[in-house]
């Protein structure tokens, strides 16, 4: 695999990991038509590794108060929104072995079209001011729901930011506090990844250079760092049906290329 493919996968995990267009769905569709299909276990923990930098650098004051008050009542709603997600997680590796077909991706980009369609119906609230960090303003139910969402995401081409903050937007957070919840709960699921596909690089063969590895992890970090400030940006003012376009006319795209005239 050379250094164009590795940039081109850096950029698309950094930048479609935050904006909710689905970075799985995205890489499955990118590892499909380059026909990539074996050694990416090392570069995906790599480009965790580096989305995971890039949410504690941009949350770093929030994270700080966090970690200075445990018992806070954020940090609750967060292992109460974590724990629905690692269960959704395991049972769709008992029931499928974490392996999805791969035209489930397009159907996955359509679902999150349609999510995120419906939270923009849904919550009218446009405020954008951010609740207190140690105490948002989001209910323990409305913390299951969005965790469950987030598990559901597993689903390539299901974004996992994207359903999380329409989820949050669909139990009437504001727009400043389902984004910021949605990437701070990203961080223990990056890190639960992160451990999952380090246990399986014992059984991987892998064909990576550290020149290779350290560009992808870079490209990653920066485009991660880029997305994230852009989507907090973005939540405020605009709509998130811009992002429904996006991934319908990709969704177009793909069923013509690969389904209709069998590009690859």
């Amino acid at each position: 695999m050379g250094y164009l493919i590795v940039i081109l996968i850096g950029l698309v995990q950094g930048v479609a990991e935050f904006l909710p267009i689905s970075s799985s769905g995205h890489l499955s569709v990118l590892y499909d038509i380059f026909d990539v299909t074996d050694n990416t276990i090392l570069l995906s923990i790599i480009m965790h590794l580096a989305t995971l930098l890039a949410v504690v650098i941009v949350y770093y004051e929030d994270i700080s108060l966090l970690l200075k008050n445990p018992f806070c009542r954020t940090n609750k709603l967060l292992v109460v929104s974590t724990i629905p997600t690692v269960i959704i997680v395991l049972i769709f590796e008992v029931l499928f072995g974490g392996v999805f077909g791969g035209s489930i991706v397009i159907i996955g980009f359509l679902i999150t079209a349609i999510i995120l369609l419906i939270s923009e119906k849904i919550n009218k609230n446009t405020t954008s001011i951010a609740s207190d960090i140690l105490d948002m303003n989001i209910s323990y139910k409305s913390a299951v729901l969005i965790g469950l969402t987030q598990g559901i995401a597993t689903i390539p081409g299901i974004s996992r930011s994207g359903s999380t903050i329409a989820t949050a937007l669909m139990c009437k957070v504001n727009k400043s506090d389902a984004t910021k919840f949605s990437f701070l709960m990203s961080i223990p699921i990056i890190v639960a990844s992160f451990c999952y596909e380090l246990l399986k690089i014992k059984e991987a063969t892998f064909d990576f250079g550290t020149m290779e590895l350290f560009v992808g992890f870079v490209v990653a970090f920066f485009s991660g760092l880029f997305a994230i400030k852009y989507m907090i940006n973005f939540i405020k003012n605009k709509k998130l049906y811009i992002f429904s376009i996006y991934l319908v006319i990709l969704s177009t795209i793909l069923i013509i290329c690969k389904y209709l005239l069998q590009l690859w």
